[in-house]
Order: C-alpha cells, then sequence, then structure tokens
C-alpha cells in the first residue's frame, strides 16, 4: 500500500521551524520548546537539508526568513492553527472560553464597550480580552491574539477580514457651542495621530467643503492624543471637535453632542475585522464575527465590501 504523502515529513523540524519562524529567534523557540537552541539550529538545519531550500538568513544577531520560508510559514502556521482548533473543538467542553481582541483605546472606549453587552447576552460564556496597545500586531507572528480589529486605507490579502463600515469625518460640539458657532469662531478641537496620513489637514479640508471661514485669522485650536479625550473636551463645551461619525455615534444618540452642519462631511478610511485563515471558525472568534455583523448592519453604514478574504 502506498504510504501518504505527509507519513514522510519532519514533522518535529516543522514544528522547531514554526515556533523559530513565528518567534525569528532559535533561543526564544527552544524556550517555547523546552530544547536547547542548538537542537532548534539542528532540526532548522535537517529540514533545510530536506527541502534543499533555505528557509532562514543567519545574520550576526538575529534570523530573518528567506521568501521560501516566509511562504513555508504561512502555509504551516495556519494548519497547525487549524488543528489545534480541531483539537481543541474535540476536548470535553470547558465552562467557559475566551478571545483576546486588538484595537485601539478610543475605538474599544467610545464604539466596542458600549455595545458589548448585547455580545455578552448572547454569548454568556465566551470572554472577550482587550488589548488596547498602539503598536500594531503581525497575527502571524503573535499566536497569544485571536482577531484585530483596524483602522485603515490599506488591504490585508494575507489575512481573513470582514469590512465592517467606512467613516466620515464632520464638526460636533455641545447644543450650546454649536450654537454658538453660527454667531462666532469656535475654539476647534482636533486630534494629533502619531505617523497618520487620516486625520492630518483635517480641518482645512472641512472648512475648504463647507466654506467656513475658522482657519483665517490663527484660530484657538485645542489638540489631544486620543479621540476619547477630545470627544470629552467638547462634551464640556470646550469647542467644537472635527471626529469620526463612527466614534461619536454614542454620543451623538445620548444628546450630548450634536452635529453642526451634518450634511459637511470628508473621507476617512474603513474599520475591519482581520484574522489569520483557519481562526475565524474557532467557535469564539466565529460567534465574535457574526456579532461584528449584526452590530455594523445595526449602524446603518455601508463597508467596501462584505469580506476581504
Amino acid at each position: 500500500m502506498e504510504l501518504p504523502m505527509f507519513a514522510s515529513l519532519p514533522l518535529t523540524a516543522l514544528r522547531a521551524f514554526e515556533s523559530a519562524s513565528r518567534l525569528l529567534s532559535f533561543k526564544a523557540a527552544a524556550e517555547e520548546l523546552c530544547v536547547t537552541p542548538t537542537a532548534i539550529s539542528h532540526q532548522v538545519r535537517a529540514l533545510e537539508d530536506w527541502l534543499g531550500v533555505a528557509l532562514f538568513e543567519r545574520l550576526p544577531r538575529q534570523v530573518r526568513l528567506t521568501e521560501g520560508g516566509e511562504r513555508l510559514f504561512r502555509s504551516l502556521h495556519g494548519a497547525l492553527l487549524e488543528v489545534a482548533q480541531c483539537v481543541d473543538t474535540l476536548r470535553p467542553q470547558r465552562s467557559g472560553s475566551s478571545l483576546t481582541l486588538s484595537t485601539t483605546a478610543a475605538f474599544a472606549a467610545l464604539w466596542l464597550v458600549p455595545r458589548l453587552g448585547r455580545f455578552y447576552a448572547q454569548h454568556p460564556d465566551i470572554n472577550v480580552r482587550l488589548d488596547t496597545h498602539c503598536e500594531v500586531i503581525d497575527l502571524h507572528q503573535d499566536a497569544s491574539v485571536d482577531l484585530v480589529l483596524r483602522y485603515s486605507l490599506d488591504d490585508y490579502p494575507n489575512l481573513y477580514g470582514l469590512c465592517l463600515f467606512d467613516e466620515s469625518f464632520g464638526v460636533y460640539g455641545s447644543p450650546e457651542q454649536v450654537a454658538l458657532a453660527a454667531q462666532r469662531t469656535p475654539t476647534l478641537i482636533s486630534v494629533h495621530w502619531y505617523n497618520s496620513r487620516l486625520y492630518a489637514h483635517g480641518w482645512q479640508a472641512w472648512c475648504a467643503k463647507s466654506g467656513e471661514n475658522w482657519l483665517s485669522p490663527t484660530p484657538a485650536i485645542r489638540e489631544y492624543d486620543e479621540e476619547h479625550y477630545a470627544l470629552q473636551a467638547a462634551i464640556a463645551g470646550q469647542g467644537l471637535v472635527l471626529a469620526s461619525n463612527i466614534l461619536v455615534s454614542q454620543s451623538v444618540a445620548s444628546g450630548v453632542l450634536v452635529p453642526y452642519r451634518g450634511e459637511v462631511q470628508v473621507d476617512g478610511a474603513g474599520y475591519s475585522a482581520l484574522c489569520v485563515p483557519g481562526r475565524e471558525r474557532h467557535p469564539p472568534v466565529r460567534a465574535f464575527f457574526a456579532w461584528l455583523r449584526e452590530e455594523a448592519q445595526r449602524s446603518g453604514l455601508t463597508p467596501r465590501s462584505a469580506q476581504i478574504a
């Protein structure tokens, strides 16, 4: 009887390679697999000899995947993840499950957290852990994060994703500040985003579209590092804020902020939910994707497309 193709695969070497590729370190892979760095090096070298191609570039203080190594890692990581998830579904069910979600602090505070009660009402046994650090996470490298919610103009061809909604920017303020803005130039509240192409010159774009002459002479501008601080300043009556229609939605619904010339909007980017291909079938992740789709439809905002990949 002919043996299946996978019968000859060097599984121990492949496991060592996956760990070293994900962590980009033979030492870290050795610690993860409870072996020595020399053992990891030997396993990777044996795999390279078996394949007949180099998988890593050995640099003085680090290793870097070759093009072939990148291809093998993407395929192997996804396959091992799918196997692990399948095995998990076969094990006796624990009392509850969890998922880790990475997003920005502003999106978590202003859009996600106020709505999470509806998710917990549907799935009381799933616990959502929020990671709101600023660093962009490489999901292929960091297996501790199940999915991310990202705001970007970019596409993600190597990830499974759901486009939630597109964003636009308008001007909002407390009812009193909006009324006063019709009589005199208001104080402007803005957000300073690090390394951002999306918010820069936002006030200029809005004023050019609306015809408001608020930027000449130099206006009083209050600048904050995070959107939720800027919105709180606007709610407190400190001026008018240029804000995302997504992030301001709860404040508008409660009446603490109202739009100033709401028909004037400037385009932003889009919000997407993303994960490593295969992880979307993991029950907690699948449930969260389904709930996000419901919330996006509830918002009445039209995304660019239903699915990225």
